[in-house]
């Protein structure tokens, strides 16, 4: 498979009071085109999200924040494409899922309209926007999508809202998704839902996909390759099943240790920095 994406000494900085602050030290990693699914795992503030963000030029524009490195994209430097170039890219190359759909959709609206916003931006070779709606609908396993085209966000569950926000990532048929925390404001029964989800549209669709998670549960069977970040450092990555079975890096095995386990009493679970001064 052709590297899709292609991150190259990365760093990201955020400026305030005339200070950089980098939080994103020098990263490198590839995804693969044609279904390949990368994990970025770590704690909250590691820089998972912030990498991604930068994906597409999301975060706020210099002096507030500056990125340096290369970002390839087909074979193009995200980081020199003009404006017109990246809002093609944003939805048609690379599409994002958030956490929280209950906060990306809008309550106003109902969840078809917002739906069809997507469609006729990024596809306006398409004529009948309601059937391709509610085509999307049917995709990510919504039942009844025709009535559910104009339902509003409160009305659905907190599943059905995520399902929605795939769909609208969906619309535009991108070759990269990037699921930022797909399922944890999910209960358990619905993140193994959404995660089934995601792996079913891969096989149909082709689509190559980047997951950030702090959970390594949720890690094994749907990603090929694993990407640990420590204060927005790379500190371990490789194939999924090496990574887990044997970790290297301390902090690596400090995130597998504090995962609870079954017939393992502990009065408590140990804090991760616990369990990095016990490895070292």
């Amino acid at each position: 498979m052709s590297e899709l994406l292609q991150v190259k000494d990365l760093r990201i900085a955020f400026h305030s009071d005339g200070q950089a602050n980098e939080v994103v030290h020098g990263i490198d990693f590839d995804v693969a085109g044609g279904g390949q699914t990368v994990a970025i795992l770590g704690e909250s503030g590691s820089g998972k999200s912030v990498t991604c963000l930068s994906l597409t030029k999301l975060l706020p524009p210099e002096p507030g924040c500056s990125v340096q490195g290369q970002i390839f994209f087909g074979g193009k430097d995200v980081l020199k494409m003009s404006s017109a170039e990246v809002r093609r890219l944003r939805g048609e190359g690379i599409a994002y899922i958030f956490q929280e759909p209950s906060a990306s959709l809008n309550p106003v609206f109902t969840v078809g309209h917002q739906i069809a916003e997507a469609v006729k931006l990024h596809r306006p070779d398409i004529s009948d926007v309601r059937a391709r709606v509610i085509e999307l609908l049917e995709l990510v396993g919504i039942r009844d999508a025709a009535q559910r085209y104009s339902a509003y966000p409160h009305e659905m569950s907190g599943g059905m809202q995520q399902r929605v926000m795939i769909a609208m990532a969906l619309a535009c048929e991108p070759k990269l998704l990037v699921a930022d925390e797909p399922t944890t404001a999910l209960d358990v029964t619905i993140q193994a839902q959404i995660m089934d989800l995601l792996r079913d549209l891969r096989a149909k669709l082709g689509m190559s996909i980047v997951l950030i998670t702090h959970n390594f549960g949720i890690v094994k069977g749907f990603a090929d390759e694993v990407i640990v970040m420590y204060r927005g450092e790379i500190v371990e990555q490789g194939p999924v099943d090496n990574v887990l079975e044997h970790p290297q890096h301390p902090y690596t095995k400090a995130l597998i240790n504090c995962i609870p386990k079954l017939g393992v009493k502990q009065r408590r679970l140990r804090t991760i920095d616990q369990e990095m001064a016990a490895a070292e």
